[in-house]
């Protein structure tokens, strides 16, 4: 099963769960870099992989969803559709004065109340040495003269003060335009950049792009169906280039050996929450033909266009084999993804989506042969979660539940007078 062979309520459903799921990705990796280099090492892991892939895939979304302004707004509605943003785990509040002048809130941060706990070294981490700089980078993507500085940010003085941080956002024409660094410009010659991916059908019923007013919430419910698959297909390819922004900063730092084992930790945690939250979501069943459905879903092995993944459920019952192909020919596979470190003796990740829809579900044989490697995946001995997943439940997000805020209402700008 594809994206496109979901139904409109079932995509709105996936959406802010892939966007979750790119949040959560860090929860996974980093823990892991922490525990290798510290604390240091992380904050400057996670400056170079957002840096490299946000200006990449904000670009992108904004090709695919008519945002071709380089103001505020436009700034605004591509956050909206960041993985560095999921709505209401990320809950971003946007002001707008002008054109070009603007702020923003958090009423409230996921990402805060994960790191609070850990002490105010981790904050200050978080919310400064990584913010500035990606932050910037984020913006640069609609207009190089963008500069997002904080009004008040943690550590929170007072404690608990709401919302968690204010930040304003200007552009002015008389400024130097901030430059991206080579890493970034190597991520927009990956194939991932310019993958083609599914056609918005701008006949359907229902929201086709984002070119009208920028809303205080986006109710995926009323977007029409292939707009919503091109939005679940750019949201996977943003976990892509995530995660190679992240391989990138750890193979600046270590062996080869050891940045693979890195990599496949931090996907392996993922991986099972993400096949969780996915499941739980849509309510699919934990028999083959569910097992199925959530591998093909998944956005660490899509979008189907980059990864060319295939499943195919057989039999029935305790009898029943999935089957997974990955091509070694694929556009992921030309951009060194995280998927050219998954073969016959490191399969952690696809086990880890297989556990978490059943923990009876067991690869029971991996190959390589006609330029596929295939998992066989069969009903045997339970598995226990592994740590790498257990990892990840350390973050609020993992339990965490989108709520029905009801009609948006547009952000009007401040130099607008009522009528």
């Amino acid at each position: 099963m594809s994206y496109s062979e979901l139904s409109q309520e079932e995509l709105a459903v996936l959406v802010p769960e892939l966007l979750l799921a790119g949040q959560l990705i860090d929860r996974s990796a980093m823990a892991h870099i922490i525990g290798d280099f510290g604390r240091d090492v992380m904050a400057q892991v996670a400056i170079e992989e957002w840096m490299a892939a946000s200006p990449v895939y904000t670009a992108r979304m904004r090709r695919a969803m008519g945002v071709d302004g380089d103001g505020v707004v436009d700034m605004f509605k591509c956050l909206q559709l960041d993985i560095g943003a999921p709505p209401q785990f990320m809950d971003f509040r946007y002001s707008v004065t002008d054109e070009y002048h603007g702020s923003f809130v958090l009423d409230h941060c996921g990402a805060l109340m994960d790191v609070e706990p850990m002490g105010e070294d981790y904050v200050t981490a978080m919310c400064h040495d990584i913010e500035d700089p990606t932050f910037d980078a984020t913006a640069i993507a609609t207009n190089r003269r963008a500069r997002i500085r904080p009004v008040h940010r943690p550590p929170r003085r007072p404690e608990n003060r709401t919302p968690h941080c204010e930040w304003l956002v200007t552009i002015e024409p008389d400024r130097d335009e901030l430059e991206l660094p080579e890493y970034t410009h190597a991520m927009f010659a990956t194939r991932a950049a310019d993958i083609a991916l599914s056609p918005i059908d701008h006949s359907e019923k229902g929201w086709n792009d984002y070119s009208g007013d920028l809303l205080d919430d986006l109710q995926f419910r009323d977007w029409a169906h292939s707009t919503l698959v091109r939005t679940a297909e750019e949201v996977a390819v943003q976990h892509q280039l995530l995660v190679m922004g992240f391989m990138g900063a750890v193979s600046r730092r270590t062996s080869d050996d050891h940045a693979r084992e890195l990599v496949i930790k931090a996907m392996t945690g993922i991986a099972g929450l993400t096949a969780e939250r996915i499941t739980a979501a849509l309510g699919i069943a934990d028999d083959a033909a569910g097992l199925a459905r959530v591998l093909s879903l998944h956005p660490a092995l899509g979008p189907e266009q980059y990864v060319g993944l295939g499943v195919i459920a057989e039999g029935e019952g305790t009898d029943a084999v999935v089957s997974v192909r990955i091509p070694q020919g694929s556009d992921a596979v030309a951009d060194d993804s995280w998927i050219v470190h998954v073969d016959p003796d490191h399969l952690l990740p696809i086990q880890a989506i297989a556990t978490a829809v059943n923990p009876h579900w067991v690869i029971t044989a991996a190959r390589v042969d006609d330029g596929f490697l295939t998992v066989d995946i069969s009903w045997g001995a339970e598995q226990r979660e592994r740590k790498e997943v257990a990892i990840v439940r350390f973050s609020g997000g993992s339990t965490f539940s989108f709520a029905d805020r009801g009609i948006p209402n547009s952000v009007i700008p401040l130099s607008i007078s009522p009528v």
